[in-house]
């Protein structure tokens, strides 16, 4: 199963992906992390050691031009746009306790896009990873869905919308439905977050009620000073074991541990 996360920046995609990795891990399944979201660090909220010495693979740049044929920071040249991938998650990975994670790294744009050797080769370990990789993926996103494409969406089994009580929150994942829909990205879910109230859930619901409504993780200072010193987060705390229980049921996964495709 291949799960992606997306949303405003700032509304807790790295929480819930490290929640939801940390649940999975503990049912049993084999679970990748992808870290595809430049400003974040999921190492540190996994509770990975060291995390500041993981090296994103966009800076991996001998792993670059050896893939791809060209230099990163080149931008026009000549290099391949189909690089060999396979071999790069088990070369790259960092496990600890079960969970294995991946750092993909941003790709510095200027104007409107890039097409440099950094990003052909984060493009085809994409693909890689989601039409060929026989594992749980669970994908922290840019507020965007810029590392997906059309190639590769229909092998996406969800696309996780985090919200939190807010209209610049409600109206980014607006932004990222249409996006996924240019695409052809059609199972999405919205998983609110940091709801104090019942009026603040039944806020966010209204303003999206044409999307499946997969579950919510209440605001927690524990969660936040987990954050805020860069300690692990851990799923066990108050009642966040039952918010992530009932999200991975929204999602398809029965008692048993299975997914319900």
């Amino acid at each position: 199963m291949k799960i992606a996360i997306s949303g405003k920046g700032g509304t807790g995609k790295t929480t819930l992906s490290a929640l939801l990795v940390n649940a999975l891990k503990e049912k049993g399944f084999r679970v990748l992390a992808v870290d595809a979201d430049p400003d974040a660090n999921r190492a540190g909220a996994l509770g990975f050691s060291r995390a500041e010495e993981i090296v994103p693979i966009t800076e991996m740049e001998d792993l670059i031009y050896e893939r791809t044929g060209t230099k990163p920071g080149t931008a026009g040249g000549f290099f391949k746009l189909n690089p060999r991938v396979d071999d790069i998650p088990d070369q790259v990975c960092r496990e600890q306790e079960g969970i294995r994670l991946m750092v993909m790294g941003g790709v510095k744009k200027g104007g409107g896009g890039c097409i440099c050797p950094e990003s052909a080769l984060l493009k085809a370990l994409m693909q890689h990873l989601l039409l060929e990789r026989d594992e749980v993926i669970v994908i922290d996103m840019e507020a965007g869905i810029e590392h997906l494409g059309r190639g590769v969406a229909s092998s996406v089994d969800l696309l996780l919308i985090v919200v939190e009580p807010g209209q610049r929150s409600i109206d980014t994942a607006r932004r990222v439905q249409r996006l996924a829909a240019d695409i052809g990205l059609k199972r999405i879910g919205i998983v609110g977050n940091k709801v104090r109230e019942d009026s603040e859930l039944e806020l966010l619901k209204h303003h999206l009620s044409d999307l499946p409504f997969l579950g919510y993780l209440p605001y927690s200072k524990k969660i936040l000073e987990a954050d805020l010193h860069g300690l692990p987060l851990d799923h066990h705390i108050e009642d966040i074991g039952e918010r992530i229980a009932e999200i991975l049921r929204g999602i398809g996964f029965n008692p048993n541990n299975a997914f319900l495709s």
